[in-house]
């Protein structure tokens, strides 16, 4: 059977590429990797984690649509939540002010919004 295989990108709307890809890489410490002009002066902008094949791609909507906070469901993992907590907190971060810890088999979590409003989730995985 031929089908779905992984997930490569995760589209995330937003109002302003290039502080968001500040924002991505600078803030978050993500790697971009795609940021080429395509038809009608669009732009199409990859980011990604240093480990993983997952990608974020920062998009203006299409004309008439204005980009309107979310829940992404993106959830990145770190080896020290409190260390990633404190550096994102430090770097100017918009980071929820403590650590989530509601003990195994729940990660330990936090949650992060970028300059859209948009939320990202970080979780140290138990074990």
């Amino acid at each position: 059977m031929s089908g779905l295989r992984e997930i490569s990108l995760v589209v995330v709307p937003v109002s302003d590429q290039n502080r968001s890809i500040a924002f991505y890489v600078e803030k978050l410490g993500l790697e971009k990797r795609t940021d080429q002009e395509f038809g009608g002066g669009m732009r199409w902008v990859e980011v990604y984690a240093p480990v993983g094949t997952a990608g974020i791609s920062l998009a203006i909507p299409p004309p008439g649509r204005e980009v309107t906070s979310i829940n992404t469901g993106i959830t990145f993992q770190t080896d020290d939540i409190d260390a990633t907590h404190a550096e994102f907190r430090d770097r100017g971060v918009d980071v929820d002010d403590e650590i989530t810890r509601w003990g195994a088999p729940v990660p330990d979590m936090f949650w992060l919004r970028d300059p859209d409003g948009h939320s990202l989730l970080v979780v140290q995985p138990v074990g």
